[in-house]
């Protein structure tokens, strides 16, 4: 793999960054981040691909660096992703765990 730069945290994150998958496919591009401001909380990316924006939830983002996003799923798992559906802070619905484990 390339040089992909030091770590960075989510909070530096910059948009248009290339979104790769554990199995080093380009999916797309970070369009946004969302995180609970309030709590310090990272909740996931926005990736902007293809097939529209989908949402990759914060424990499927392996690492952070100036010039990646490296998830910790396949290509494969990645083309299934929610579309995401707007919203400034809050994940789209991912069935009844989703909502249980952000505490809704």
């Amino acid at each position: 793999m390339d040089d992909d730069g030091p770590q960075i945290g989510y909070q530096a994150l910059p948009r248009g960054i290339p979104v790769h998958s554990a199995d080093g496919v380009e999916i797309g591009r970070v369009h946004r981040v969302l995180d609970n401001a309030r709590e310090h909380i990272f909740d996931g990316i926005v990736v902007s691909t293809e097939n529209g924006n989908r949402f990759v939830d914060a424990p499927e983002v392996r690492r952070i660096t100036e010039r990646r996003v490296t998830l910790s799923i396949t290509a494969a798992e990645a083309r299934r992703l929610p579309a995401y559906g707007g919203g400034t802070t809050a994940a789209p619905q991912r069935g009844l765990f989703g909502w249980l484990r952000r505490g809704r």
